[in-house]
C-alpha cells in the first residue's frame, strides 16, 4: 500500500490522469516544504499563482506526504483526479397525498464544489475521521469482492452520534464527498441523496409512511445503476427511526413511518453500491432495530485542546490570507512553537477558555472577535486579535449562562 497520496483538481481541459502525474510530481518535490512536515501530514496547495501547463490543467492540489517517503513519486504515491461538479443541489419532490409537492430531499453529484476541501477543515480527536474513512473503504472492498451477506455481515450503515454543533452531518458530506474521489476508478458517478426527514412529517401526518417509500423509490431509481454510488444521507435520524416502545400511545401512523424505513434500508443494502450515513443527537430515541444494523456507532464530541488549536488556526491563517489580520513579523509561526512567549500564552488562554464549545460555535468567534475590533482599527495585529477573541468567548459563555438560565426561570 502506497503511503502518499496527491488528489489533484482538474480544470474542464481535458488531461490524462498519467500526463497529470508528470505535471504535478516536480512541482510538488519543488514546492513541498518537507521540513515543515510532522511525522505525516496533509497540505492543501491552490493554484491560483503557478504558471505554465499545471496551471493551465489544474487548479487545486491536496497532499497526504509521509516525511520519510518524500519526495514522491509513482512508486511511493497514489494519485486521484478529478473535476469538481456544480455545487447547487437539486430537489427531490415527491407528492405528500393532496396534488402538492414536498422536497423531500437534496441530490448532489460528487464530487462537488460545494464540499472541496471541507475534509481537511474539519477536526476531531485523532484518527476519528481516517478509521471512518478506513471502514468505508472497507465495507466498499466486501461489496465489490461479492462477499456473502449471510456468512459475514456489513450493512454499510454509519451511525455519528454526539451533542449538536459537533460537526456530524458536515462528517458525513465530507466522507461522501472523499469516497466519491477514493472510488473514482470503480463508480463513474457518485450521488449524495440528504433525506430531509422533518418533510416528511406534515399536515398530511397520515401519509408519512407513504412518502417514505415513495422517497426511497426515488433513491432505488438511482442504486438501479451499478455503475453510480450512491451515499444516502440521514440527518438525525431519531425522527423517521425513534424508538416503537418509548410510548404506549403511539400513533398507528408513526409505527408504520418506522417499520417503512427499515423495511427500505434493508431493500437497498441488498445493493452493493450503497452507503448510507446518519446522524443523531438523541441515541435513546432511536428504535433498537436500527440501531443494530448500523455498522458504526460513532460518538463525535467537543473539540479537545488539540483539535481547538488547529480550528483557531486555520481561522487565524484564514484572516492573515486576506489581509484582515496584520502578522507583523512571522508572529503567527511562534502560535506553536515559542512554548515561552507571550503570543503563546495568550493562545493557550484562548484554548481553554474555549474548552466545551462546539465546532460551530467556535466558528463564530472570529467574526465576533473583528466586530468588536474595526470600529478601533482598521486593520488589527494578531496580539490584538486574539485579545478580542478571548473577550469574544467570555462574552459568549455569559450569554449563553443568561440565556439558560431565563429559559429555566421561564419553565419554573
Amino acid at each position: 500500500m502506497k503511503l502518499n497520496s496527491v488528489e489533484v483538481v482538474c480544470k474542464k481541459t481535458e488531461i490524462s490522469p498519467e500526463n497529470v502525474q508528470t505535471l504535478v510530481i516536480p512541482f510538488i518535490n519543488e514546492h513541498f516544504n518537507v521540513n515543515s512536515l510532522s511525522d505525516y501530514d496533509h497540505k492543501y496547495l491552490k493554484l491560483e499563482s503557478a504558471h505554465g501547463a499545471i496551471a493551465d490543467h489544474a487548479e487545486a492540489l491536496l497532499v497526504s506526504c509521509k516525511v520519510d517517503e518524500f519526495p514522491i513519486n509513482t512508486n511511493n504515491t497514489t494519485f486521484f483526479v478529478y473535476k469538481l461538479n456544480r455545487p447547487d443541489p437539486e430537489l427531490e419532490m415527491i407528492e405528500n397525498g393532496s396534488d402538492e409537492e414536498t422536497a423531500a430531499a437534496n441530490h448532489w453529484i460528487l464530487p462537488s464544489r460545494e464540499f472541496h476541501d471541507s475534509w481537511n477543515n474539519l477536526y476531531f480527536e485523532q484518527g476519528l475521521k481516517e478509521n471512518l474513512l478506513q471502514f468505508v473503504e472497507t465495507s466498499m472492498l466486501f461489496s465489490k469482492s461479492g462477499i456473502n451477506p449471510n456468512v459475514i455481515s456489513c450493512n454499510r450503515l454509519i451511525l455519528l452520534h454526539g451533542p449538536a454543533g459537533t460537526g456530524k452531518t458536515s462528517l458525513c458530506k465530507a466522507i461522501a464527498q472523499k469516497i466519491s474521489i477514493r472510488m473514482k476508478s470503480t463508480f463513474k458517478c457518485t450521488h449524495l441523496i440528504e433525506i430531509n426527514s422533518h418533510s416528511l412529517f406534515s399536515k398530511w401526518f397520515s401519509e408519512s409512511g407513504k412518502l417514505v417509500m415513495k422517497l426511497f423509490e426515488k433513491i432505488r431509481d438511482v442504486v438501479e445503476n451499478p455503475t453510480h454510488l450512491v451515499c444516502v444521507l440521514i440527518d438525525e435520524v431519531e425522527s423517521i427511526a425513534f424508538a416503537r416502545s418509548s410510548s404506549s400511545n403511539e400513533p398507528t401512523d408513526s409505527i408504520r413511518v418506522v417499520n417503512a424505513v427499515l423495511t427500505q434500508l434493508d431493500q437497498i443494502r441488498k445493493h452493493p453500491n450503497v452507503l448510507v450515513l446518519t446522524t443523531s443527537n438523541l441515541t435513546s430515541s432511536i428504535d433498537s432495530a436500527f440501531l443494530d444494523r448500523a455498522d458504526i456507532k460513532q460518538y463525535v464530541g467537543f473539540p479537545d485542546v488539540t483539535g481547538l488549536a488547529q480550528i483557531y488556526t486555520l481561522m487565524l491563517r484564514e484572516l492573515i490570507d486576506v489581509g484582515l489580520v496584520v502578522d507583523g513579523d512571522n508572529e503567527f509561526l511562534l502560535l506553536k512553537k515559542s512554548v515561552d512567549g507571550e503570543l503563546y500564552q495568550q493562545f493557550r488562554v484562548l484554548l481553554e477558555m474555549s474548552k466545551g464549545l462546539s465546532g460551530r460555535t467556535l466558528k463564530k468567534i472570529p467574526f465576533l472577535a473583528y466586530a468588536s475590533l474595526v470600529q478601533l482599527v482598521d486593520r488589527p495585529g494578531l496580539r490584538g486579535c486574539l485579545k478580542a477573541m478571548q473577550n469574544a468567548v467570555g462574552k459568549h459563555m455569559s450569554d449563553t449562562k443568561g440565556v439558560n438560565g431565563q429559559c429555566k426561570l421561564n419553565v419554573e
